[in-house]
């Protein structure tokens, strides 16, 4: 039995072989030309190729944000964002459907895959992408996800891409626990619905619009509002005093911009796209779709020595990729020993005497309607606020525990907000007095997809700003950061909400906030690296690992 078992890893490992030294030839040489660019390079946790260079690049103007007052030192930090990830996108002109990159024709092949690997080891797997006529492609810009799984493990991770810009990709891995360890390689969207994503935020950032309900005794009226509108109408200007966030409505024909009573999403436009467009966005075709192997798409990973593994998962430096790994469905961070909150008495005890902040969309929501479901002595207060947009207050009268959730200023995609409730984060974090019983989470990106990322990046500043003044006055505030995360995607949700679009966000929000003194809550990793569905609101086994990971931070391990 052994016998033939090492007979078909052979094999394996010959035809691996034959495979390799034909896309080595054609990788070989640009690896090389390439290596100083490479290494000099960042790579997010989307695993995506980044370049860093801080080189001013020719954007539309939008809503005055070219003429935006920055230091020198927000504009090099702007400019470096975008030029980073503006580099990610080849422009290579319009290619027809045919030329595009086809996910079932394309194909993946792991390197030295009949080898044993140790726990901790790196693992590198070769990415070739072909178009719908089986041709090699000639340049990159795809946006790929890739994770190593064990699924009777209930083990997985994500894995770290390398864009070599000429059809091929490298995908590492460290291999975090023994077993039998799977590889998954998946096309998001092809290079091509890439350039029409990157257009329809450039120049669209309106598909998504909004309104609000202006109204004074029996008089109503409601009108469009956005970050900026097109034309010479009249306008009610809306621009936060202290932040300088911009928005703006139509002003109503009757009434005066003072009787504004709430704000809600409008809607999508539609037509978006020509023809030609619409088939780089197709289900079950180019749409998070598998790219499958040329061969083995597994490894067996063998234990370390005790002394090995001990020094493995704790002795991490600040730039650990991944940031962690699940295993048994548990997560676990690289970086520091995470705790398991699996009683609500043991949430209880760590919430005791503190006053916890939740601000931000609905994936932060859910840590709120998590915790007053799950610990029976949080009660949650009836403020009368509309379902799904708060504010919500909860209290455990007995443990002194006070929880609060209040949704981000616009834009924001609920329905029914009173106006008077729009607050600003940076805002809400300049009224907080802070201390060792102040816990702050913020969660804040999903509603900023479809707009030009200077919209997203000024929303960041003013909130950076916000918490390093709460930090210096009361450094033994907790602050955590929630992520991003990935969601299930279909042609309409891609022009919107896609994936691509919030791993910009997601890169600029670690780069934003490294260094400041916050902690992060890694919600890309956690969805990518699980093996249910993507989801924008993941389900309860992903939110209980965040917020194990977040009560991890204000409740550590005593040492």
């Amino acid at each position: 039995m052994w016998t033939n078992f090492f007979k078909l890893r052979l094999f394996c490992c010959l035809l691996a072989v034959l495979m390799v030294v034909v896309l080595v030839v054609n990788v070989t040489q640009v690896e090389y030309l390439d290596h100083e660019t490479v290494s000099a390079t960042f790579i997010d946790s989307s695993g995506q190729f980044v370049s860093p260079q801080v080189t001013r690049i020719s954007r539309n103007p939008y809503c005055g944000y070219d003429q935006q007052t920055l230091s020198s030192q927000e504009r090099m930090e702007e400019d470096s964002l975008l030029a980073a990830l503006h580099g990610q996108v080849p422009d290579v002109g319009p290619v027809p459907f045919v030329k595009s990159t086809d996910p079932s024709s394309s194909y993946f092949v792991i390197l030295n895959s009949a080898a044993f690997f140790k726990v901790g080891s790196q693992l590198e797997v070769l990415v070739h992408v072909q178009d719908f006529q089986r041709k090699p492609k000639k340049y990159g810009g795809d946006y790929l996800q890739a994770r190593i799984h064990s699924p009777k493990l209930q083990a997985g991770a994500v894995g770290r891409v390398v864009d070599y810009q000429n059809g091929f990709y490298k995908v590492f891995f460290t291999l975090l626990w023994p077993g039998k360890v799977k590889v998954s390689i998946s096309l998001v969207h092809p290079s091509e619905g890439i350039r029409v994503l990157q257009h329809l935020q450039e120049d669209k950032p309106d598909r998504v619009y909004f309104k609000s309900l202006f109204r004074s005794g029996r008089i109503s009226e409601t009108t469009e509002c956005n970050v900026c509108l097109p034309g010479n109408l009249p306008l009610c200007n809306f621009t936060d005093l202290y932040t300088g966030e911009p928005w703006f409505c139509f002003k109503p024909k009757k009434l005066p911009c003072s009787s504004r009573i709430t704000h809600f999403k409008g809607g999508y436009l539609k037509g978006l796209l020509t023809a030609a467009e619409s088939a780089f966005f197709q289900s079950g075709v180019n749409i998070k779709m598998p790219i499958n192997s040329s061969g083995p798409d597994w490894v067996t990973v063998i234990p370390r020595r005790i002394k090995e593994t001990n020094n493995l998962e704790l002795s991490q430096s600040s730039g650990t990729f991944p940031s962690g790994y699940y295993y048994k469905d548990q997560w676990r961070p690289r970086k520091f020993k995470m705790r398991q909150f699996n009683d609500p008495d043991n949430i209880t005890e760590c919430l005791q005497r503190k006053v916890v902040h939740l601000f931000g969309d609905s994936t932060i929501r859910q840590w709120f309607e998590y915790l007053t479901t799950f610990v029976p002595d949080l009660v949650e207060f009836n403020l009368g606020s509309p379902k799904n947009v708060g504010p919500f207050l909860a209290v455990d009268q007995k443990h002194n525990i006070l929880l609060k959730y209040r949704c981000h200023g616009p834009p924001i995609r609920f329905t029914t907000v009173f106006s008077s409730e729009l607050r600003y984060v940076a805002n809400e974090l300049n009224g907080i007095v802070g201390g060792k019983n102040t816990v702050v989470a913020i969660a804040v990106w999903s509603h900023f997809s479809t707009f030009p990322l200077e919209v997203y990046i000024r929303r960041l500043r003013n909130i950076r700003r916000a918490v390093v003044r709460l930090l210096d006055r009361s450094p033994k505030t907790v602050v955590v950061i929630r992520t991003a995360n990935a969601q299930e995607l279909g042609p309409e949700v891609s022009l919107f909400n896609s994936d691509w679009y919030n791993f910009q966000l997601d890169t600029i929000l670690r780069r934003m906030f490294s260094g400041v003194g916050v902690y992060l809550v890694d919600a890309w990793e956690m969805t990518l690296a699980h093996y249910l569905p993507h989801k924008l609101h993941p389900d309860e086994v992903i939110v209980k690992n965040q917020l194990d990971m977040f009560l991890s931070f204000v409740c550590p391990f005593e040492t």
